[in-house]
């Protein structure tokens, strides 16, 4: 069964949507951590572009046969397909460790809602709870101490590639794992501190939330995101049509 608003309300006192103002501490913790991963997840999600234009170009020069050899012995080695191929996964590595985080706090992960979809707000809060305090949270700061040791001691041999012809320093791109995971364990205590804001605070108190919804919101919200109804939502085209005839006629 799915809780109703008034369920959700002590006695007869109304909803209070809390400006950024009025947040108590752990709000405005979880708020300024949220910010902070959902800037590093943006910077992280640019490397998709220079996996995309490098792969591209690898590509393209791979199928020109003769003219790479001559790009790599008359112009630089960093044209032969195995550099090309490492800065590929290099970026791809970058950009998959730093959006993990982001991907959390906007709710984008894969979940399997067979069963949480179903639960009462309550009761998807405290999983949500129980979930990072026991395992996401633990997890990511065992992950973390592997990680660094991982890439401390790529630093500490000087580890390269394990190709002749391959990019150096294997360390750097090691240490973007750790720093990925540092990010994940930040968007875990945010969503921690609002969760928790949610269980044990004022339950008339309303503020967005991040991987869940409001009991108010259950129909016209999914984890935070506003539901489209595609039976009376606008057709885009349609309204673009509208405005253009509109234009036409002012002019």
């Amino acid at each position: 069964m799915t809780e109703t608003p008034a369920a959700e309300m002590t006695g007869t006192e109304a909803l209070h949507h809390l400006s950024e103002d009025e947040y108590p501490w752990n709000l405005v913790w979880s708020e300024k951590l949220r910010r902070f991963v959902d800037l590093v997840g943006r910077f992280g999600s640019w490397f998709m572009l220079p996996l995309v234009l490098i792969t591209v170009f690898d590509l393209g020069l791979r199928k020109t046969g003769e003219f790479q050899i001559w790009m790599v012995e008359n112009v630089s080695m960093f044209f032969g397909s195995t550099l090309l191929q490492e800065l590929e996964w290099h970026s791809h590595t970058v950009m998959f460790t730093l959006v993990l985080g982001y991907g959390y706090i906007w709710n984008t992960h894969v979940r399997v809602d067979l069963v949480r979809e179903t639960l009462a707000f309550r009761k998807k809060a405290w999983l949500e709870f129980l979930g990072l305090t026991i395992f996401y949270i633990p997890f990511c700061c065992i992950l973390a101490y592997f990680s660094f040791i991982y890439a401390y001691d790529a630093w500490r041999i000087n580890e390269i590639s394990a190709s002749l012809v391959g990019l150096p320093h294997r360390w750097a791109i090691k240490s973007f794992l750790f720093m990925g995971v540092i990010v994940a364990i930040i968007a875990g205590l945010a969503v921690w501190l609002q969760v928790a804001m949610a269980l044990f605070g004022n339950r008339n108190k309303r503020y967005p939330l991040m991987t869940i919804e409001w009991p108010e919101d259950t129909g016209s919200m999914v984890e935070g995101k506003e539901r489209l109804d595609l039976e009376k939502a606008d057709d885009l085209i349609e309204v673009r049509a509208r405005q253009r005839e509109a234009q036409e006629k002012s002019t």
